[in-house]
């Protein structure tokens, strides 16, 4: 059984709401997930776990938000080798860059040494109805994926 950490960081409540459906595919498929907005933890807290599921929404065009800021740049002081890792987020399509801000944690994510999911989950705003499996989806697919790496 893995125990993954769920961290995001949410404003209007959208990318909240990702996080809790992600959280509930990991415990649906059996591992154990804990669920903290970054604003309660800091970047060094992902260590503790066998891997670490990131959410953040998108400010402006493609921007990361002020309360995920930290946590970027406490991302520097870690190394990541060996860590599994994936990230999701919500964001606006009425942008250029559909959610800019998954796309520089992932990066941020991979230049530390993580290994990050191909698999990223953007949505926009909040999830409609059929989204919602597609969040839990996610959740069980990362969780599982676990059980292959040796």
């Amino acid at each position: 059984m893995a125990k993954l950490l769920v961290a995001y960081a949410s404003m209007t409540g959208n990318t909240e709401e990702i996080a809790e459906l992600i959280v509930e595919g990991i415990t649906q498929g059996g591992h154990e997930a804990v669920l903290k907005d970054v604003m309660d933890c800091n970047a060094a807290d992902v260590l503790e776990y066998d891997g670490f599921l990131i959410g953040v929404y998108t400010w402006g065009d493609g921007e990361l938000p002020d309360e995920f800021l930290d946590f970027y740049e406490e991302l520097d002081e870690l190394d990541l080798s060996g860590k599994r890792a994936a990230v999701f987020g919500s964001g606006d399509t009425s942008y250029e860059q559909f959610c800019g801000a998954v796309d520089l944690a992932a990066a941020k994510l991979q230049e530390r040494g993580a290994e990050v999911s191909p698999e990223m989950l953007k949505i926009e705003y909040s999830p409609m109805e059929q989204e919602k499996d597609t969040c839990r989806e996610f959740g069980k697919r990362f969780a599982a994926a676990g059980l292959q790496v040796s």
